[in-house]
């Protein structure tokens, strides 16, 4: 492979424009036209599918369908996030990393008196050349295996919410290269986004098709039935107007529509989100973080007692509802589960439950959410299977009775539109995610696999993937010494935000000044997070500066295919981690790079050595070839594939299942939807966080057993009043976008703090702040056992008293260990998994305190920590590279 292939393109005319999915999610997105002029992006913006294509042309690709006398058409332009359209800001930012760096008290070799590892996320780096930063990687792996054994290099970041990439796929090319060359140890994902449900739904309704994640959904014409069929669309804990930002503003499109036909839009959220906030029709039920299994219970009694639930289809489609009926009356444990009993626990007064629950039981009611936050906290388990109860009872798979989530609405199968084709859901060939590794560690457990030199937990080694009785699996780290097991002694990184994205980040902060990790390699294109904690980091191209070939993603309109050069020069000395891993792998053997590129290994297809025969490839292996040319598609830039003529005929979700329960079951033991779990019952008989039917769970002391003490109704909340509710932030997209400067200059994405510094909003109620002596604009600390990180107060009516709201994914802006000014809320978050036997994350809905910092309080830390305080800081952007790197250019 040509030395920078990448490094030319039409760029080096005067001005072009390339179109291009730009979403941070990593699956494409809707696209926009990138236009450079003289190497540089003078803007980003959406386009028009008439740009390169008539309407004649795209007749057969565009789609539309008419509900209740109005007509919603697929748009012909496109609809970016804002994210995306303000990307520029994001390749030029200060923090950007043009050159491979080392940590300047580091040194490898593995001497503990050159590692420094206590220095990680303190110490400054100093640039050096890409021959001496693939020099000592190479080294690095060789000594390490030597010295420890084959699997004893973890590689982090086997996917996760990157840039949109294919060729380049961020999040597996480390593998690439660490698999030819011997064992290694592999993080692998959990099913971050939507814990709940693959830890309890699947207990409920089986794994069904999504990956095993939990959902239920075939993805056809969902949409389209809610659209056609329901009187109403409960949003519980979801903030459309936020979390379509994946790929697409088009959701917020389709949620107007609905409004305007007359559906009734309820957002049940502990904040007044800006879905409730954008249309002004939307009802909003606000409650207390992570209490949703109360406030389900309280809605069930009232449907239970009133006769509000279909009883046919309980009595032919669903097994155990004895069980939830003695629970949920009082008869299995005294506690009748009244709206009063709910009230007293979700903050929703007895009169709104009982009004929602008669409202929901007597119309045709969907619920619709984006990964919302009760399915992320302690214990999400249980609102993952009370929500499949609540469609349970009102006959799910009904007309109009649908679970939309995030893969109901754009990419693939996972559609808005009625139609959907998905060709172009690409391999991710580079990523190598789906290839074995002898040893793994579930990336929840990542910082305390290190930090104790072990660790256990129940479910498949490839968590995402597990059916439901694969969650009986007792899995353990190291595995045994003669299958390859060997302890973690380096670790490189593709995906550097686990402190920021996961659970506990303090404890991972800690775990990477573990003196065992005598390397940690970050590869990424900005100096933020885990990569301030790096020996050596190494610069990384936006999808804007590679020449790759990309599909839509999840949430957009439409199917589209965009192919493309690079708009621009990399910045600096960037390369994509698809370069970085063939220039690392020459120091293994110079043939390797060819065959990695070839895809020389046993069931992977050729893929061809250059860029540009690896975009033919991707091309050929997709269904559009009948379609289009190689030629013409390169010389338009994209293509809107035709739709699938016979999708008309596509069921609906569970539809056949509502139909003919016995001929089409669910994927559960009995074969219908369980409201008591037998599966559970004999494999945990005493795991009183996880018991056969859901239950609200108080949690207690760890001494008790328990896993959490996270409600106001434990001891800790004596301590730590407030719940925190730590959803994803409208103005970044997870970990990604903190530093674009038009963001930060609106009101609600940072707090000017009388300091200068743009602080990140902790949203208090007005009777909170009183009480606590707060004002709008004050810098706050918010903080438990965990540690403290600094936020500026937002007071305002949009949150619930007795709950806060900062959103995650703040970037880090460590000041001291478990003292950081950045806002990580992340860091904060339980280490712990969700409960006993499920190791997902409990990144929302636990407790904390908020007080105001007072001026001899910052004095005093600033005259401790005067480093931290003084390093290179930017309001408009943020703390930047100026601030770590030494002789800065």
């Amino acid at each position: 492979m040509a030395e920078h292939e990448v490094a030319s393109g039409p760029w080096q005319e005067p001005e072009t424009t390339i179109y291009r999915g730009m979403a941070c999610g990593g699956t494409g997105g809707e696209l926009s036209a990138i236009d450079s002029k003289d190497g540089k992006v003078v803007r980003i913006r959406p386009i028009r599918y008439t740009d390169e294509y008539s309407m004649d042309e795209l007749k057969d690709s565009l789609w539309s369908f008419t509900a209740r006398g109005k007509t919603l058409k697929c748009p012909v332009k496109t609809a970016p996030p804002y994210q995306s359209l303000a990307y520029k800001k994001r390749i030029y930012s200060k923090n950007r990393v043009k050159y491979p760096l080392k940590r300047v008290d580091w040194e490898p070799g593995g001497d503990p008196d050159k590692i420094n590892a206590e220095n990680r996320g303190k110490s400054k780096f100093v640039r050096i050349s890409w021959d001496e930063a693939c020099d000592i990687i190479a080294d690095e792996i060789k000594r390490v295996r030597k010295t420890y054994g084959e699997n004893s290099v973890l590689a982090v970041g086997e996917d996760g919410h990157c840039q949109s990439k294919i060729i380049h796929m961020v999040g597996g090319n480390h593998i690439n290269l660490l698999m030819r060359t011997g064992g290694f140890t592999r993080e692998v994902r959990t099913p971050d986004s939507v814990e709940g449900f693959y830890w309890g739904a699947k207990f409920a309704w089986g794994a069904q098709v999504q990956a095993g994640l939990g959902m239920f959904d075939n993805g056809w014409n969902v949409i389209e039935d809610v659209t056609k069929n329901a009187d109403m669309v409960i949003m519980q804990a979801g903030d459309l107007e936020t979390t379509q930002n994946y790929a697409s503003q088009w959701m917020s499109r389709v949620m107007r529509f609905w409004l305007d036909i007359g559906i009734k839009l309820v957002v049940v959220d502990p904040f007044c989100t800006y879905t409730s906030v954008c249309h002004d029709e939307i009802t909003w039920i606000p409650l207390l973080p992570n209490t949703d299994v109360a406030l389900d219970y309280g809605m069930m009694y009232v449907w239970l007692t009133e006769g509000l639930y279909d009883v046919n289809y309980v009595e032919t489609h669903t097994y155990g509802f004895d069980k939830l009926k003695a629970y949920v009356l009082g008869e299995e444990d005294g506690i009748p589960k009244t709206p009063k009993w709910a009230s007293e626990i979700c903050g929703v007064e007895p009169w709104t439950i009982k009004a929602l629950a008669r409202e929901w039981g007597t119309k045709t009611t969907s619920i619709l959410h984006y990964c919302g936050c009760h399915v992320r906290g302690p214990y999400s388990h249980e609102p993952g299977r009370t929500e499949v109860y609540k469609l349970a009872l009102q006959g799910f798979g009904a007309p109009g009775v649908q679970q939309i989530h995030l893969f109901s609405y754009g990419g693939g199968k996972q559609a808005v539109r009625p139609t959907p084709y998905g060709p172009m859901m690409f391999s991710e060939m580079h990523a190598m995610q789906f290839y074995p590794a002898d040893q793994t560690i579930p990336r929840t457990l990542v910082a305390r696999s290190i930090q104790n030199g072990h660790s256990d937990w129940w479910g498949s080694p490839q968590i995402i993937f597990a059916m439901p009785d694969e969650q009986f699996e007792h899995n353990f780290y190291p595995i045994e010494e003669d299958e390859g097991g060997a302890k973690v002694h380096m670790l490189w990184s593709e995906k550097p935000c686990n402190q920021t994205c996961w659970n506990g980040g303090f404890e991972f902060q800690e775990a990477m000044r573990n003196k065992d990790l005598e390397c940690v390699i970050t590869n990424h294109p900005w100096l933020e997070n885990d990569s301030l904690f790096a020996d050596l980091v190494l610069p990384v191209t936006t999808p804007a500066e590679e020449s790759d070939i990309v599909g839509s993603g999840m949430g957009d309109s439409i199917e589209v295919v965009a192919v493309q050069d690079a708009a621009i020069p990399p910045v600096g000395e960037s390369l994509s981690d698809y370069e970085i891993s063939l220039k690392i792998a020459e120091r293994f053997d110079p043939e390797l790079p060819k065959q990695m590129a070839e895809g020389r290994i046993e069931g992977e297809p050729a893929f061809g050595l250059t860029i540009e025969q690896q975009k033919k490839s991707e091309y050929e292996r997709s269904p559009i070839v009948s379609e289009i040319g190689w030629e013409e598609l390169k010389a338009k830039g994209f293509y809107v594939p035709k739709q699938d003529p016979y999708a008309k005929d596509y069921k609906p979700n569970a539809r056949l299942f509502y139909e003919d329960p016995e001929s089409f079951p669910v994927g559960t033991p009995s074969g219908k939807i369980e409201f008591y779990s037998d599966q559970l019952e004999e494999n945990f008989p005493d795991d009183k966080e996880r018991q056969p039917l859901a239950k609200w769970i108080v949690g207690g002391p760890e001494s008790e057993g328990w896993t959490h003490d996270e409600t106001l109704a434990g001891e800790r909340a004596k301590k730590y009043p407030f719940l925190v509710n730590a959803c994803t932030g409208r103005w970044r997209f997870h970990a990604q976008c903190d530093d674009i400067t038009w963001h930060r200059e609106i009101p609600t994405a940072k707090v000017v703090g009388k300091d200068g510094y743009l602080y990140e909003p902790c949203w208090i109620s007005p009777e909170d702040a009183k009480k606590q002596g707060i004002a709008d604009g004050d810098i706050v600390k918010v903080y438990n056992e965990r540690g403290t990180v600094l936020c500026g107060a937002k007071v305002s009516e949009r949150i619930l008293p007795q709950s806060v709201m900062v959103n995650k994914g703040s970037r880090s802006d460590p000041i001291a260990t478990e003292f950081d000014r950045g806002g990580n809320i992340n860091l904060i978050s339980p280490a712990g998994p969700i409960s006993k036997h499920c190791y997902g994350f409990a990144v929302s809905g636990y407790l904390v305190d908020v007080q105001k910092v007072s001026d001899e309080e910052m004095a005093g830390w600033i005259k401790q920590y005067p480093e931290a305080f003084e390093r290179a800081y930017d309001p408009a952007s943020g703390s930047h590279y100026d601030g770590w790197v030494e002789g800065v250019e």
